[in-house]
Formats: C-alpha cells, sequence, structure tokens
C-alpha cells in the first residue's frame, strides 16, 4: 500500500474520540520510527507544524528538538505565542532565532512578489541549516506535511521543508499528520491541548506580511501592515460564522490626508475577507456596516501612517486572495 495514499477505509476524524485513537496510533508509530535517534523540527507557528510539535512532544519528549525563525514577517503576538506554548507550557527544546534584521535587509528595495518569495524561502531554508549544522546526533525531520499537500505538490511545503537544505543535512522525514485534512487537523491540535488561536488560526502564506505590504517592503509599512491586521482579525473574528480567512494590505501608495488642520500624506489599509472551499475560487464575504466603521475608526487612530481604510470586495477569480 502506498504510505502518501490515503486509504479509503480511513475514517474522518470529526470528534475528541477519533483524534485521541489517531493521537495514540501515531504516538507508536513515531517511537517505532525514530526508535532513540534525535528529531528537529522547523515550528513556525502554523496549525500544521503546530500540531506535530506537539504530537512528538508526546511521542519523544526531548528528542525532538524544534527551531522557530521570525523573520520579522509573522503576524502580531505570534512569536511570543510560540514560546509561551512550546517552551513554557509543553517544556519542548525550543531554538529561537532571530532573523529579523537578516530577513529585512535582504528584502529591501525589493518590489518584484516572486523575487520577495524567492529571497524569503532561501533565507529561511539557509537559516534552518545552519541552526541544523550546529546540532549533533540529528537523524529525522519533522515536518508539517498535510494530505492536500502530496496531492498539489507531491508532499513538498515549500517554505519550510528538506528540500533546500543541503546535502550533508538530509534527513529522513517523520510526517505524522500527512494523511490528515486540514479541518482533521485542527480536531487533533484541539484534542492535543493547543491553544484555540493556534487551532483555528486562518491560512497564513509562506512569505507571511511580505505578501500584504505590497512592493518594496519598509520597516514602517510592514509594522503598519501588522498592527492594521491585529485589528481587523480581532474584530471581524467576533462575526459568526468567521469568514475562512481576513486580513489587511497596504499597497506602496500615499495619498492625502489631514491631522491636527496640516495636510500629510499617509498610506491606506486595505480590507480582505474571503470565503473559499478550495483556495481555486473565493468570495469576497460582506461585513457588516457598523463593523466596517469600527475597524476604520481603530485603524486610522492607533495606527501611525495610515488614513485611509479601503475594502477589497473583489472575487477569485479574476483577483487572486492574496495582493501578491
Amino acid at each position: 500500500m502506498d504510505p502518501n495514499k490515503r486509504p479509503e477505509t480511513m475514517e474522518r476524524i470529526t470528534t475528541p474520540e477519533l483524534a485521541q485513537a489517531f493521537i495514540d496510533e501515531q504516538i507508536a508509530a513515531v517511537k517505532e520510527q525514530v526508535g532513540d535517534k534525535k528529531v528537529l523540527l522547523a515550528l513556525s507557528g502554523g496549525v500544521d507544524s503546530s500540531v506535530v510539535a506537539a504530537l512528538l512532544i508526546k511521542a519523544i519528549g526531548d528528542q525532538l528538538t524544534c527551531v522557530h525563525v521570525n523573520h520579522g514577517l509573522l503576524r502580531k503576538g505570534e512569536p511570543e505565542q510560540v514560546i509561551q506554548v512550546f517552551k513554557e507550557e509543553l517544556g519542548a527544546n525550543l531554538i529561537y532565532v532571530d532573523a529579523v534584521d537578516r530577513f529585512l535587509d535582504k528584502l529591501a528595495g525589493v518590489d518584484d512578489p516572486e523575487t520577495k518569495r524567492k529571497i524569503i524561502g532561501k533565507e529561511f531554508i539557509d537559516v534552518f541549516a545552519e541552526e541544523a549544522a550546529k546540532l549533533e546526533g540529528i537523524e529525522f525531520l519533522g515536518q508539517g506535511t498535510i494530505y492536500p499537500d502530496i496531492l498539489e505538490s507531491d508532499g513538498v511545503k515549500a517554505h519550510h521543508n528538506v528540500g533546500g537544505l543541503p546535502e550533508d543535512l538530509q534527513f529522513d522525514l517523520v510526517e505524522p499528520v500527512k494523511l490528515l485534512y486540514k479541518d482533521e487537523v485542527r480536531v487533533v491540535g484541539k484534542q492535543l491541548g493547543l491553544p484555540d488561536g493556534m487551532v483555528y488560526r486562518q491560512p497564513f502564506p509562506g512569505p507571511g506580511l511580505g505578501v500584504r505590504c505590497v512592493g518594496a517592503i519598509t520597516r514602517d509599512r510592514l509594522e503598519a501592515v501588522r498592527e492594521a491586521d491585529a485589528i481587523v482579525r480581532e474584530e471581524i473574528g467576533k462575526m459568526d460564522p468567521v469568514p475562512w480567512q481576513y486580513f489587511v494590505a497596504i499597497p506602496d501608495v500615499k495619498s492625502t490626508g489631514i491631522k491636527d488642520g496640516k495636510r500629510y500624506m499617509g498610506w491606506a489599509a486595505v480590507i480582505r475577507a474571503i470565503n473559499t472551499v478550495d483556495a481555486v475560487t473565493a468570495e469576497s464575504v460582506e461585513i457588516p456596516w457598523a463593523m466596517l466603521t469600527t475597524i476604520r475608526d481603530r485603524i486610522i487612530a492607533e495606527v501611525p501612517g495610515i488614513n485611509r481604510v479601503l475594502w477589497d470586495l473583489s472575487d477569485k477569480p479574476v483577483s487572486t486572495i492574496e495582493w501578491e
């Protein structure tokens, strides 16, 4: 039987009981695969890598080393949450790498979206490889591959996988959730005791806020994206039902505003909220007017440099979900 093919008889994981049975099964499988060897995991703080980390901690404890690379393009509070949950609460061997300056210096002045993505991806691989090279006895790499990754790209997760590691740093893979869909991963994460803010975190692109700070990234505009995004996630998160994805993009365009009786130039924050089933097509979500005005007032009052708030009503196609 193909180990990368989900059996037709495999039951969907929809309940805590099924999730616990899966966890128990994978703990046994990981112990058998790894034995007394060491495992390295790139822990982004996203749903998939977080669930894999929590599961591996239960299975092999301090045989696991997690590396969290802060490239400066994460959402507000995410690096702090990774440290709190995995280092403080779960007692993981966590290596935190502050690579903010390294990434942002490389990205300075780069406005082409594909070039930005390639720089972010390559730099992540380089940082991760450097940290891996410092460790001894690593024989396995944990990876948050899920079943849609296998269906769409032969199991390769481009922004944090072994594909770009040098020859002397290739490892056998440990992929405990590779036959699960995203909704099943969330049920397993909930059963593992991860916080809701991590388990139900909405999709986030590999290059992070780098593709939402449209054009050449500057540190001040990147911070504006991060702060405005936090406000949008807080407010739109109150909707019922909550949209599939919602965020802020800030184009590299300034317009005139008035403050304290003086004219000045500021950025426009663009709100995007969409629903989708497969991410191939997506529909804009109606946001209540009262919520929009609350978001508008908060962003303009709380985020330096922004003087306009816009609402992106575009569907996919023709617009993509992300701005870059």
